[in-house]
């Protein structure tokens, strides 16, 4: 799971702003969707393609951060590719005709959803949790004045993250011990092994509960009272890499607009 999984490093992407590097990952998933000939689709993974070469990320890391989503990618290819009927017959398959647009929507529509994944892990494996929550604190603050608790927020945003390699780790642990003790949770179809994963859920709750109830406890004891009298270590000042990077999504979103509505 690449949410949470800061993989350490000295690239330009790294050094960025997480506010910048927030606000244009939230875009670039707007603009994915703007591409829908092949020539925009070009620029959109040219982009990206920009991004991991600066970021310094393995390509084999990135593709194992698909492998969670991998079933969904499938499933939607196929859904497009069986019930979208328009364009040419390429072949008739009993009660299933397969066309030239209905594999034209099919190829187009997983080529941005993996753009999508591949951005979202792009930030986590760039920001950490910290930064992931100094960004989002930043952009919640000027609507604090409306009432918007940006950094209980965006500390709930922190602490989640965290957890969520906590989790994955003792879950993993949890089904090792219990295979040990011969629980078997490969064999028989998808509800079989469902319902095998049961029993895995309550020691599991009972782990987040104490590591919840640990934090909470550290918290208090230094003196954890929110916003309310603290100051921050480090001050987020925007560079040239921040500006350049916002420059070049907007200039893709203006070339995607005029390719679409203009051309």
């Amino acid at each position: 799971m690449a949410l949470g999984q800061y993989h350490k490093a000295d690239s330009v992407l790294h050094r960025m702003d997480p506010r910048f590097k927030m606000l244009i990952a939230v875009v670039y998933m707007l603009v994915i969707f703007i591409a829908r000939d092949a020539v925009s689709l070009t620029l959109v993974l040219a982009f990206l393609a920009g991004a991991i070469a600066l970021s310094g990320i393995p390509l084999r890391m990135l593709i194992t951060s698909l492998r969670p989503v991998i079933v969904f990618v499938v499933f939607t290819f196929i859904v497009n590719l069986v019930f979208i009927r328009s364009g040419d017959v390429l072949m008739t398959v009993g009660p299933l005709t397969l066309t030239t647009g209905g594999l034209s929507t099919a190829s187009f529509m997983t080529i941005r959803l993996l753009a999508l994944f591949v951005s979202t892990a792009l930030l986590g494996f760039t920001t950490s949790p910290v930064d992931l929550a100094d960004g989002m604190e930043g952009l919640l603050s000027p609507f604090e004045r409306f009432g918007v608790p940006a950094h209980e927020l965006s500390m709930m945003m922190s602490i989640a993250l965290r957890f969520i390699p906590i989790l994955v780790i003792e879950k993993e642990r949890i089904v090792r011990a219990q295979t040990a003790r011969g629980a078997d949770f490969e064999s028989g179809n998808l509800i079989a092994r469902g319902r095998a994963l049961i029993p895995v859920l309550t020691p599991l709750f009972m782990s987040a509960f104490r590591h919840a109830e640990d934090l909470a406890t550290a918290m208090e004891s230094r003196c954890y009272h929110g916003k309310e009298g603290r100051t921050r270590v480090k001050i987020l000042t925007p560079g040239t890499a921040d500006w350049t990077a916002a420059a070049a999504l907007g200039l893709l979103t203006a070339a995607l607009i005029a390719l679409r509505y203009v051309a």
